[in-house]
């Protein structure tokens, strides 16, 4: 893709005649009549002439020069990666007995329970005797435990408030990527391989030096993206071009659709979840939270859109009419811009028209998405009518479009984070690591709310009062220890937890047993009248 973009992109640079193309000059004044039709090989330039227009701009050869390195280091990632896809292939054969052909077939609960036993069989890892699912989680998902830990604890710069924007959230691949060469596979990072610490990192007598030489390291690294920016920047103005242009044509109403952000996808995960867990996770709470996000609408914005869509559709449909009755109408210069802008503009406006025979209830469809998502912020409860939830929300449930605004304004912002909201959040992070991190035989270090422990990081508001003894700075926000703690046991139901884990368990499940003992039954709420009916019908 990658080469197919440059090559495609330099060729439509040097190698068409766009005056032959657009008709401005005859092709061949003396052979070929002013009105005689053009063809496509007719707007292409001999390859001696293309060539010579490609020598000619040194800019154009600096680009091509700078785009073959960067192709050429994505090929050598490529098949290094390759090569480590044919050794876990090789170990799922022989090692697991699975074959290729099989894998569709078989559940990651059923592949790590061969895992496990063949650890009992043959060690692979040494120190161990016996491991169990939550160091195999830990081991795969080593670092994203991390960064999940420390979007919790709100320490990486991507919250801001902003004059007249008021909060904003902004993470994007971009700055995901320069954070995690930052922070864990950098030369500057605070892991010296894939599974260790540096030692300097656990000793305290130390911590300022290392966050002066991250905060250095991110302030290079940001000076080296501004560097960087106008070709990553051409980069992606070309690659959202291909990607999305032909689907806007074909569907202009794909820029409405949402989608969860790439905040939302660290704010909302659980620790020790894979990354299919938390796929399908979010995909079930996606219907509802669409359907929550269009329960609000705007009388104003309709009406205006109304009478848009009734302008813009008046005109469209007399040039349909019109080119109908005559197709020499469509020969019209700009006839089939005017129709092309005139549907995408109809299509826009449609949009923003409520359906007429909609009837919503907020606080139902909040309860569905939270019932999916399972982290919401408090202050939401009773307030799923209001403004400010809904713009909490698109936060986290985003626009396609401004998913793609976001990702072509990242080569601009990232160094501005880099440079100027990182450097003062250096010495924060480095304390992270050393006071969240334990060292697992056997698994090496690991951020310490991935182990599940209620009794180190558990919240006594989610009710582990008494099972905890973790001061105010240790909890993890909004129940993530015990709201993952719960997840993982019903995923991996061999597992066995630690005893402060597994009393927390028996507390909660007594605690359902209890409450679900007290409920009044369903056909007593749908008794008491038509409100309740209505709150509690799935249309609603």
């Amino acid at each position: 893709q990658f080469l197919f973009v440059v090559t495609f992109s330099t060729f439509l640079l040097c190698c068409v005649d766009y005056d032959v193309l657009f008709a401005t000059r005859p092709l061949n004044h003396s052979h070929v009549p002013e009105r005689a039709k053009v063809t496509l090989p007719d707007a292409v330039l001999p390859a001696p002439q293309c060539a010579s227009r490609l020598r000619g701009s040194g800019w154009l050869l600096f680009l091509l020069v700078l785009a073959g390195t960067v192709w050429l280091c994505r090929l050598v990632t490529a098949l290094r990666r390759l090569v480590g896809y044919w050794e876990i292939r090789s170990f799922y054969i022989r090692a697991l007995g699975i074959p290729a052909e099989e894998l569709c077939n078989h559940s990651w609960q059923s592949v790590q329970a061969r895992l496990l036993a063949l650890q009992r069989r043959q060690p692979l890892c040494v120190p161990r005797r016996e491991l169990t699912e939550l160091d195999i989680h830990h081991r795969i998902l080593r670092f994203r435990n991390y960064t999940v830990a420390m979007v919790n604890k709100s320490l990486l710069p991507v919250r801001f408030h902003l004059p007249l924007l008021g909060p904003v959230v902004f993470l994007t691949r971009g700055l995901q990527f320069n954070l995690e060469l930052l922070l864990f596979r950098g030369p500057a990072a605070l892991f010296q391989n894939t599974w260790s610490l540096r030692p300097q990192v656990k000793r305290a007598g130390a911590r300022r030096a290392l966050a002066r030489g991250l905060a250095r390291a991110a302030v290079l690294l940001g000076v080296a993206n501004l560097a960087l920016c106008p070709c990553v920047l051409g980069w992606r103005l070309l690659l959202a071009f291909f990607s999305y242009a032909e689907g806007l044509k074909r569907a202009p109403g794909s820029l409405g659709a949402r989608r969860w952000s790439l905040y939302a996808r660290h704010y909302l995960r659980h620790f020790n979840e894979l990354g299919h867990e938390l796929q399908a996770r979010l995909g079930r709470g996606h219907a509802p939270a669409t359907k929550y996000m269009d329960s609000f609408s705007s009388p104003l914005l309709a009406v205006l859109a109304r009478h848009v869509g009734f302008f813009a559709g008046s005109v469209l449909a007399v040039l349909i009419v019109l080119t109908v009755y005559d197709e020499d109408v469509l020969t019209v210069q700009h006839i089939l811009t005017a129709i092309t802008l005139l549907g995408l503009v109809v299509t826009v406006a449609r949009s923003f028209i409520p359906d007429e025979h909609a009837v919503w209830c907020p606080e139902q469809l909040l309860q569905r998405v939270l019932a999916h998502v399972h982290y919401l912020p408090e202050h939401w409860q009773g307030r799923a009518g209001r403004a400010e939830t809904r713009a909490e929300m698109a936060q986290l449930f985003q626009y396609k479009a401004v998913f793609i605004l976001e990702e072509l304004l990242s080569p601009l912002v990232t160094p501005l984070i880099l440079i100027f909201a990182f450097p003062p959040r250096a010495l924060d992070i480095v304390d992270f690591f050393r006071n969240f991190t334990v060292e697992v035989a056997g698994v090496g270090d690991i951020c310490s709310f991935a182990q599940l422990d209620v009794r180190h990081h558990g919240n006594p508001q989610w009710l582990s009062e008494g099972h905890t003894e973790a001061p105010p700075e240790r909890q993890a926000e909004h129940g993530k220890t015990e709201l993952s703690l719960m997840r993982f046991a019903l995923s991996n139901p061999r597992w066995r937890p630690p005893p402060p884990a597994r009393r927390f368990l028996g507390h909660l499940q007594a605690q359902v047993t209890r409450d679900a003992a007290t409920a009044p039954p369903a056909r007593h709420l749908l008794a008491e009248g038509p409100l309740a009916a209505s709150l509690l019908s799935e249309d609603s």
